[in-house]
């Protein structure tokens, strides 16, 4: 299956390049997104002991976006995507995030060659869990007003969102394909020849002793409407090699319904992490439901449940959250959002002894701006 999926991507590439060329006109487009968070926090919970979380916090996720492009007499368009994260911090994320090129056309699809998320991960991203505003819950954001304790929440894996990728790579260099649509149906494949280091991979490595390698992921969504009801669909499976021990996998499937104003949708989620990162099996499943009310307003309620359980089974974390919020379109590329947010983490720990928790209640409002 492995050479097949392979051999797929590598056709569409070769049909790529063996069109003819034309020069044309590039767009040099760009864009991009400001999210800025002001909220205040009371957390508890015994495993904050001798620490204070509580009060007001700024959070803030920025990034600016250069995508330029050109169609050529053939009809391709080739483009680049490069993400700079627009932040002040000497951290590793204040640099470039995702940056990769496109090949597409109407006939042939798409194809994605460089640092970007999986196939599989694209395709769930089509049905993200309905919830209004840009702080979600089904994800690590929350992170930014109380501290998400214990093993569960390993970056890209399922206790802590339905958007998982194998033993958490993320946006590893990797090669992608999807297919054009076919009434509402798109099939995508990725293939990642390494899955250790995100977003340097380019040099030679050595399979022997690199502890991720050969990650295949496929992806499937579907989107139609039917007399006014609106249907989203969306599964995912990934693997990939292991240099020691058991080979990591993951697997997600998710829907969204929307009808006259409200839309709701759930997503279900695994990972088996065999022994790449933190060594368990994870999983994680969310719920929710928007309404559209008439004008700029529009209201959500949705949850994340997850847990993380470790390979002798004598341990297991959990993280569950709870979110309530509003948000108004103030114009063209400007909202404004109030939500609050009940969650809660729990340690699993062995022999029986008392399970540490942290609980946190955050009100929050933000200003979300893209352009």
């Amino acid at each position: 299956m492995k050479k097949q999926l392979l051999c797929t991507s590598a056709i569409a590439l070769g049909c790529a390049i063996a069109a003819p060329a034309s020069a044309q006109e590039w767009d040099m487009d760009w864009g991009g997104f400001v999210n800025t968070h002001v909220g205040y926090a009371d957390v508890s919970g015994t495993a904050n002991v001798g620490q204070d979380f509580d009060g007001v916090n700024i959070f803030v996720n920025r990034e600016i976006h250069f995508t330029p492009s050109v169609t050529l007499d053939n009809g391709l368009t080739f483009g680049v995507n490069v993400q700079m994260e627009a932040d002040n911090s000497s951290a590793p994320s204040a640099d470039i995030d995702e940056t990769y090129m496109t090949i597409s056309s109407d006939t042939m699809g798409r194809i994605i060659l460089g640092n970007e998320n999986s196939a599989g991960y694209l395709a769930m991203g089509s049905v993200y869990t309905p919830g209004v505003g840009s702080l979600g819950i089904n994800s690590g954001s929350i992170s930014g007003f109380m501290p998400l304790t214990g093993s569960a929440y390993t970056f890209r894996s399922a206790a802590a969102s339905s958007l998982t990728e194998v033993g958490s790579n993320n946006d590893v260099a990797r090669i992608t394909y999807f297919t054009p649509s076919f009434n509402g149906l798109t099939v995508g494949v990725s293939y990642a020849p390494n899955g250790t280091v995100n977003a340097a991979n380019n040099g030679a490595f050595d399979r022997n002793v690199t502890a991720l390698t050969d990650i295949f992921d496929i992806g499937a969504s579907y989107s139609q409407s039917f007399n006014g009801v609106d249907v989203g669909l969306a599964g995912r499976y990934g693997t990939g090699d292991a240099a020691v021990g058991g080979d990591p996998e993951t697997w997600a499937v998710g829907g969204t319904v929307g009808f006259a104003g409200f839309t709701v949708g759930a997503t279900y989620a695994e990972n088996d992490a065999g022994t790449v990162g933190v060594a368990g099996d994870q999983e994680g499943w969310s719920l929710g439901a928007t309404y559209d009310i008439a004008g700029p307003w529009t209201v959500g309620l949705d949850t994340y449940q997850g847990e993380f359980k470790n390979v002798a089974g004598t341990s297991k974390d959990e993280y569950e959250a709870y979110k309530l919020g509003a948000s108004r379109s103030l114009g063209a590329g400007v909202s404004w959002d109030v939500y609050a947010i009940r969650a809660e983490t729990t340690n699993g720990t062995v022999g029986g002894v008392a399970e540490p928790k942290s609980k946190a209640t955050i009100i929050g409002t933000a200003i979300n701006l893209s352009f």
